[in-house]
């Protein structure tokens, strides 16, 4: 019994490997293309899932693009070229890493800002506080008469503490 049951399971973990949304018919021959291929298809977003890369979607559009890279590549274009081509039919939200360019500053110097601001505010308040609490200011004249009056004047000795 315990014999079938492993046979059964070593069955199911073969079953479990892992999906890909490759056609065989997109791979190309050449094992140094198809590696540049995958590479490019992992930078690109899917128009459709918009949260994954068309190496991971099973879209027919992200299967377009696939074909599209892998056939930009074996007509001879750099990598730099395919992005460029695709980045100019389907513009730059198809980049899965946006560029460093200045329309693209606000995105990422955003963040930065953000934990620049939050640290400063958090330091003013730290300060507020503990400058509240300190008490290194003298008194008035006015105040210092004011509690003399409150307390009693140690130095006449009118025996009140």
């Amino acid at each position: 019994m315990v014999a079938r049951l492993l046979v059964v399971l070593a069955l199911l973990a073969g079953l479990s490997g892992p999906a890909t949304a490759y056609q065989p018919d997109e791979v190309l021959d050449d094992p140094a293309l198809e590696a540049r291929a995958r590479e490019l298809s992992t930078e690109l977003r899917c128009l459709v899932c918009q949260n994954q890369s068309i190496d991971d979607s099973d879209a027919p559009l992200a299967r377009d693009l696939r074909v599209l890279i892998r056939e930009r590549l074996q007509e001879g274009d750099t990598d730099g070229e395919v992005i460029d081509f695709v980045v100019a039919r389907y513009g730059e939200f198809v980049l899965l890493r946006p560029r460093f360019a200045p329309h693209t500053w606000l995105l990422w110097l955003t963040p930065f800002a953000v934990l620049a601001i939050g640290g400063i505010v958090i330091l003013r308040r730290r300060g507020a506080r503990n400058g509240a609490n300190r008490p290194d200011a003298p008194l008035a004249p006015a105040e210092e008469a004011r509690l003399k009056d409150l307390i009693g004047d140690p130095d006449k000795g009118d025996g009140q503490t």
